[in-house]
């Protein structure tokens, strides 16, 4: 069982109309809403490829109701604690005339969860962390969550002997690496961004050097750079795939969460992650994988050492 973690979930909403025009009034034609957030879409592939997760989150209100409906529908295991805040939505709008299929989107902040909600969700999910393979922390904190928050499920899952994995950006980074992360994963930007080093491989040995057993960088179409004590590699695949990038990054640490329960070396975690991520951004929704480009470029992908 991979459980993810997901502190600041999100009803995703997505509207479709003719065209965009701000200070206009638009006719939505279609609306469709589902469960988000970066641990959600980590499990959705997991449970896509038949893998045993469970999703972890803070709900409340009415959007927290959907998004324990739409896990329901899809037949994907939760633990979800409720709280007092409403759960947060984030606002896709698609223009039909706009053949790109870029979106435009709005993202809601997330409510207030207090010191005590959050050690009532440390403790729910305690309950199951001696059943689990795998840790994977996902996404944003939530306001009145301190940057140390995923750094305190990474002790609690080391304490159980669970490898641990977090994928966040800025001090909340820092401090999961400085608790000993088995796997960070951040993108090129977020890295620069959190340890102000421009090249990717100095960035990834300075989280290292913090604690981090092992930091896997996004390069975007470029695939990933690992830097692990077993060696440096980077992996890319054989040919750029269009279409949504969004949830690219979750599909590839679905892969690592699935190769480090697996027992995979880290030739064939690289290898499975940059075939994931590539599918994911061919799906045309976050946290599914196009089986088509999955096949066709799985046995492609070039794993050069650095």
């Amino acid at each position: 069982m991979i459980i993810t973690v997901t502190p600041n979930p999100a009803l995703d909403v997505s509207y479709r109309v003719a065209h965009l025009s701000p200070g206009a009034s638009h006719r939505v034609r279609d609306v469709h809403e589902r469960a988000g957030g970066k641990g959600l879409n980590v499990s959705r592939v997991l449970h896509g490829q038949g893998i045993g997760t469970l999703v972890a989150a803070p709900v409340g209100g009415v959007h927290g109701d959907a998004i324990r409906e739409d896990l329901d529908a899809a037949g994907i295991e939760h633990l979800l604690l409720p709280v007092p805040g409403p759960t947060r939505r984030t606002i896709a709008v698609v223009a039909e005339e706009d053949t790109s299929g870029e979106a435009t989107l709005f993202n809601e902040p997330g409510s207030h969860l207090g010191e005590a909600d959050w050690q009532r969700f440390r403790d729910l999910l305690a309950t199951r962390l001696p059943g689990a393979s795998v840790l994977v922390c996902s996404g944003s904190l939530p306001p009145g969550c301190g940057a140390d928050s995923y750094a305190e499920l990474v002790r609690d899952a080391r304490s159980r002997s669970v490898p641990a994995i977090v994928d966040a950006t800025g001090p909340a980074l820092l401090a999961a690496a400085e608790a000993g992360a088995d796997l960070v994963k951040p993108n090129a930007v977020e890295l620069r961004e959190t340890t102000g080093q421009a090249d990717p491989a100095t960035g990834a040995r300075q989280l290292r050097e913090r604690g981090a057993a092992a930091v896997i960088v996004s390069l975007g179409p470029d695939g990933l750079l690992a830097v692990t004590d077993e060696g440096s590699w980077c992996a890319a695949p054989p040919f750029a795939v269009s279409g949504n990038p969004t949830g690219a990054g979750d599909a590839a640490v679905a892969a690592f969460a699935a190769g480090i329960a697996g027992r995979q070396n880290w030739p064939e975690r690289l290898r499975n992650a940059v075939a994931w991520s590539a599918a994911a951004a061919a799906a045309p929704v976050a946290g599914a994988l196009d089986d088509g480009v999955l096949r066709e470029i799985s046995d492609h992908i070039a794993i050069e050492p650095v």
